[in-house]
């Protein structure tokens, strides 16, 4: 199963930028976008790559599906006695 993030650039040079997700920050490589991308653009990253561009209602909305995600598991471990992932959002 493979989980690509979409997030938003927030800095751009050339083959190479800076994205946000929940206020991390990563540096991506940008060799696979079959189209152009700039600032404020959200693209869909796995392992380091951009592979697609997408609208920022969809990517808002990926971003809302992940959070709930990330809620529910750490309240199972929460409730299993684990100690939990922070919640992001």
């Amino acid at each position: 199963m493979c989980l690509a993030i979409p997030s938003k650039i927030i800095e751009k040079d050339q083959f190479r930028a800076t994205v946000d997700v929940y206020g991390a920050r990563r540096e991506i490589n940008l060799m696979l976008m079959p189209e152009d991308v700039e600032i404020g653009d959200y693209v869909l990253v796995h392992a380091g790559f951009a592979i697609q561009k997408v609208d920022e209602t969809a990517a808002q909305e990926a971003l809302k599906v992940i959070n709930t995600i990330i809620e529910d598991v750490s309240k199972e471990m929460e409730d299993a006695g684990v100690d939990s992932p922070q919640s992001y959002g």
